[in-house]
């Protein structure tokens, strides 16, 4: 079956890897809370994707406690779910397809059923979920790189640059982990699907900033973005947010 490779891949490293998602408990409500400002002023519906970030972490936590088909696919289809509802929240219109006229709400419909196909769907056919999974991420990545080449805004390129870096990062060791198993198991190192969960944690309110940050540009043009760090702006790592400073003056 398709998935496995991935319970064989998982087995090793089950404690670990369920220790790894308590990131996603912790920086979830804290980005509820750092993003309550802007989710008053844009979209109230920033709490849901903070919220859908903890059921991947509580569906992830399932699969790793069991090994299971079923944990594995809530776990993807919670996923699918946290990017389809970004899509919706954050897309900017002008990508729209043309026959939606950069209509959101259309928009968001349309999202909606194709979301709950390809749920029904990855029931029937596990290996669905992976396509739409990717596919979803792949044209989220074309669009921030498009954005990156339109923007001089130094907070969103620095922004766009760190949340590519820790997504590649990411992705590599998932992809290791996952078709290098037997190598990494030779080698007694089972920890690369738990160092998939912290980086991935951490790419989130990267990611999560970025949309924000882009949105912004088309959906609040009178509203100044800027962005803070949790807990210090001048610590040399933090958790990023987003604070409207004020409306834009025109004279």
């Amino acid at each position: 079956m398709a998935w496995s490779g991935v319970v064989v891949g998982a087995a090793g490293s089950a404690q670990g890897d369920q220790f790894s998602n308590v990131t996603f408990f912790v920086f979830g409500p804290l980005m509820m809370y750092l993003m309550h400002p802007y989710a008053q002023k844009r979209s109230r519906y920033t709490y849901g994707i903070c919220a859908l970030f903890m059921v991947i972490g509580l569906f992830s936590m399932y699969f790793h406690m069991t090994l299971s088909f079923l944990g594995q696919l809530l776990d993807e289809i919670s996923i699918l779910w946290l990017l389809a509802s970004g899509y919706s929240i954050w897309m900017p219109r002008c990508y729209f397809p043309t026959f939606l006229r950069e209509n959101r709400s259309q928009f968001v419909c349309l999202v909606f059923i194709t979301t709950m196909v390809s749920t029904f769907l990855s029931f029937l056919r596990p290996t669905v979920n992976a396509y739409a999974l990717n596919s979803i991420a792949v044209h989220i990545l074309y669009i921030v790189i498009q954005e990156y080449k339109k923007t001089n805004n130094k907070e969103l390129r620095h922004v766009i640059e760190v949340s590519v870096v820790l997504w590649a990062f990411a992705l590599a060791s998932w992809i290791s982990d996952r078709f290098l198993c037997s190598f990494w198991q030779k080698i007694n190192f089972s920890y690369l699907h738990s160092i998939w969960h912290v980086l991935i944690s951490i790419t989130f309110p990267y990611g999560m900033v970025t949309m924000a940050l882009v949105d912004a540009r088309y959906e609040m043009p009178d509203q100044t973005l800027k962005v803070r760090y949790w807990p210090r702006d001048t610590w040399p790592v933090g958790l990023p947010y987003v604070e409207i400073s004020g409306d834009r003056k025109n004279c």
